[in-house]
């Protein structure tokens, strides 16, 4: 059962940067540990303008559980704030990309990755402990070519987490429904899902068509190179969770909801319509 508060665990990194700023040291101290020699996992984070939210998500994913050495790889996207000296502060590396947008920014990080795996993840979002190790699994079976897993929200606005409780049901069934009967691709969300580094490589990345998304559409090329299924990481011990920013930004809860609704099936339409191999 989804949790319908916020864990104790989770609400631990949630807190504002003045509060997080004497974890500094020990954040630093978890990234040397998790690097121990060379990379397995690559973490890959975009970041434009993150200056209140980095910290948190790079100090969570500094407490990582795991025997795989990790590098956290962020990639400065022409941000106008602190977001690259809050970056550097934790230890976690920072390379610049100046071509603007999320495209751009995440072939960047694919280029920078040294690791067999790589993750995706977003500034924005609190990742548990075992989230590396639940999304890396899977990907070992040479059956498996992408991962993806499932969310909960962080209330910004108004919209209490009770709604999001119910919200996210509903998006479960939507994301067994694409499964099961449309394109499970678009249920790939670049905070929140992983690949093979050398087969991300051999497919020209995040590349994409004007009218689809870099991470549903890398998905699609994988598959359609014949590398193997996606593969939905549904272990609650991976579900992370993320701010509800961009719902906000759609005009809340239930109009969000409306557009998401719209553009899935749009998305859905213009991938079936296209070789994606």
């Amino acid at each position: 059962m989804r949790p319908i508060a916020i864990p104790a665990n989770i609400q631990a990194y949630n807190q504002p940067n003045n509060l997080l700023q004497a974890q500094l040291p020990a954040v630093k101290n978890r990234f040397m540990q998790l690097l121990h020699g060379p990379p397995e996992v690559s973490v890959v984070m975009p970041a434009y303008n993150e200056e209140e939210s980095i910290l948190k998500t790079l100090y969570c994913l500094s407490q990582s559980v795991t025997k795989r050495s990790v590098e956290v790889i962020v990639v400065n996207n022409n941000s106008k704030d602190n977001t690259e000296s809050i970056v550097n502060s934790t230890g976690a590396i920072c390379i610049k990309e100046t071509k603007q947008g999320i495209t751009p920014a995440r072939n960047a990080g694919l280029a920078a990755a040294r690791g067999k795996y790589v993750l995706n993840a977003d500034a924005d979002t609190i990742y548990p402990p075992d989230w590396i190790e639940e999304m890396v699994k899977p990907l070992e079976s040479d059956a498996v070519t992408v991962v993806y897993g499932r969310f909960a929200f962080i209330p910004t606005g108004a919209t209490g987490r009770s709604a999001y409780f119910f919200y996210e049901y509903i998006a479960d069934f939507m994301r067994w429904f694409n499964k099961k009967f449309r394109e499970e691709a678009v249920n790939v969300y670049g905070f929140n899902s992983g690949f093979k580094r050398e087969q991300g490589l051999q497919v020209d990345g995040f590349d994409h068509p004007p009218e689809a998304n870099e991470d549903g559409w890398l998905a699609l090329k994988l598959r359609g190179k014949g590398f193997g299924k996606l593969y939905y990481v549904t272990s609650l011990k991976a579900l992370v969770w993320t701010t509800d920013r961009r719902i906000q930004l759609d005009g809340g809860l239930w109009k969000g909801f409306v557009k998401r609704v719209k553009r899935i099936a749009t998305n859905d339409s213009k991938y079936g319509g296209q070789s994606a191999g």
